[in-house]
Formats: C-alpha cells, sequence, structure tokens
C-alpha cells in the first residue's frame, strides 16, 4: 500500500533542494509534478520542475475535474494533477506532493491518510537572506514572500511533522526517516502477523 506524503514550506526554505536529496536516496517514492501557470525559472524542465500551463488550459483543467487542488499564490495558478499522483500511486510508489499550506490543507480533506510534513527555516534572517541570495526577484516581491511565510507558518501546527533546514544532509535524511517510519506502521503491515496465528 503507497503513503501519500504533502511536502510544504515558505519560499526560500529549501524544499526543492531537499526532495532532489530525498528522491536521490530512495526509489520507493516519487513527486507528483505540479502544475503551474507562473514563468518557468532558468534551469527549470517542464514536467520536471512543473507542468507549466497556460492559465486558459490551468482553468479548464480544473472544470474537468483533473486539478485535485490549486491556489493562486503571488499571482500565479499553483495546483496538483490528479494524473500525477494517480500514475505514482498505481506504480506502487509512495507520492510526493509539493504544495502550498492550503492545498496541504485541501489535500487532507480528501485524502484523511496523507502524512503532511512541513518545513522550517533555522531563523527568520537566514530565510531573509536565503531569499535575496536567489538573485531572482525585487526587493519588493521578497517582501512579499516574507508576509506569505509568515502566513504560511501558522498552518505548521496542523501538520503531521516539522523538519527544519539548517544542514541539507540532515533534513534530507529526517524525511527518509519519516518515509521509512511510515512504511512500518502496523496497518501497512498486517499481513506480518497472519504467520503468527
Amino acid at each position: 500500500m503507497s503513503n501519500l506524503f504533502v511536502v510544504s514550506a515558505p519560499a526560500g526554505c529549501g524544499k526543492d533542494t531537499i526532495l532532489a536529496g530525498v528522491l536521490q536516496k530512495t526509489d520507493s517514492a516519487g513527486y507528483a509534478v505540479s502544475a503551474t501557470t507562473r514563468t518557468p525559472r532558468e534551469g527549470e524542465i517542464n514536467g520536471v520542475h512543473y507542468h507549466f500551463l497556460t492559465v486558459e488550459d490551468f482553468k479548464s483543467r480544473i472544470s474537468n475535474g483533473e486539478v485535485l487542488e490549486y491556489t493562486e499564490y503571488c499571482g500565479n495558478f499553483y495546483g496538483t494533477l490528479k494524473s500525477s499522483v494517480d500514475a505514482l500511486l498505481n506504480s506502487g510508489k509512495d507520492a510526493i506532493l509539493k504544495i502550498e499550506v492550503e492545498g496541504a490543507m485541501n489535500i487532507k480533506k480528501q485524502f484523511p491518510e496523507a502524512k503532511l510534513i512541513f518545513i522550517l527555516p533555522p531563523s527568520w534572517e537566514i530565510l531573509e537572506n536565503r531569499l535575496r541570495g536567489r538573485g531572482t526577484e525585487s526587493e519588493e516581491k521578497i517582501r512579499e514572500r516574507i508576509a506569505q511565510a509568515r502566513t504560511e507558518l501558522k498552518f505548521a501546527e496542523n501538520y503531521d511533522y516539522l523538519v527544519v533546514n539548517d544542514k541539507l544532509e540532515t533534513a534530507v535524511g529526517d524525511i527518509l526517516s519519516i518515509f521509512r517510519a511510515e512504511s512500518l506502521r502496523k496497518e501497512r503491515r498486517t499481513e506480518l502477523l497472519g504467520a503468527f496465528k
């Protein structure tokens, strides 16, 4: 039985880097690529980092019931395509969704068994430095992202697990430990008890 994991974090907390590290170290899970209407950043590949869609295409997929959850964030739409999740779960792999907090709450309503993981920055100062260090956004956009981060952090108490991204290797290990622990839950291994009856 496959698990559904939802990973959220404010911008600048390193969720993409952490998840890349996680997927390099396990073949039992896969990343359900989100869809967005934002412009690709340098080096981002359609279908790998995101499914980059036009606003019209995104809205059409919503109307057709092909989007499990979506939100508008900083002027762009982000969402989870049902096909991305189904493909992973049907293959027997755990599905990892990288989505923002409102989307995570919506997924939890639809899939109560989903496990939610929130990645925290070590401090506000480090988060601000990381956002500025990207060099991809204006000061106004950075302030907008910091304000958004403060809002998102209020949702962290609704998550099952909290991981601090202080050291990349530790954060990756923490998430792999969560995956391992969830795979060992009694509910997922009841067949083992049959041999002892």
